[in-house]
């Protein structure tokens, strides 16, 4: 599995974040590895479970710089599907110096066009490029 189907895989479990308590995550990370479709090695299920694992225990910081950085919007207004890649990119440019932080938005995009709605591509792109700018 490459990078980005790992991403994209980190995206979906990332996404019951929002529909399930924490302590009932242990048990929706186990039902995502059991579906066929999330088949993967266990090297890759360890990363992908590390991954949004890290992303949650951040939320409450990535959720502050969505809200201190958006206009007319808010986490509790926004789409789920448009907070979790947020959640994910933001994660990812802030703090895993691996992935180049153009990467980072150009896979967001990317999974927003994908699982978003019509203008979720160019809404992620805005607020990313946005935060960006925080960091020059």
């Amino acid at each position: 599995m490459g990078r980005h189907e790992l991403r994209e895989q980190v995206f979906l479990l990332l996404f019951r974040v929002e529909f399930y308590a924490p302590e009932d995550m242990p048990d929706q990370i186990r039902l995502f590895f059991e579906d066929n479709e999330n088949a993967c090695s266990e090297k890759e299920a360890e990363y992908i479970r590390a991954r949004c694992l890290a992303v949650r225990d951040r939320l409450q910081e990535i959720d502050g710089l969505i809200n201190d950085n958006t206009e007319g919007w808010n986490t509790a207004r926004m789409g789920k599907v448009e907070l979790t890649v947020l959640r994910l990119a933001i994660y990812e440019m802030r703090c895993d110096d691996s992935i180049p932080v153009g990467v980072a938005i150009d896979e967001a995009v990317e999974i927003a066009k994908k699982y978003g709605q019509e203008n979720a591509g160019g809404f992620v792109n805005a607020i990313l490029a946005k935060i960006l700018k925080l960091g020059d």
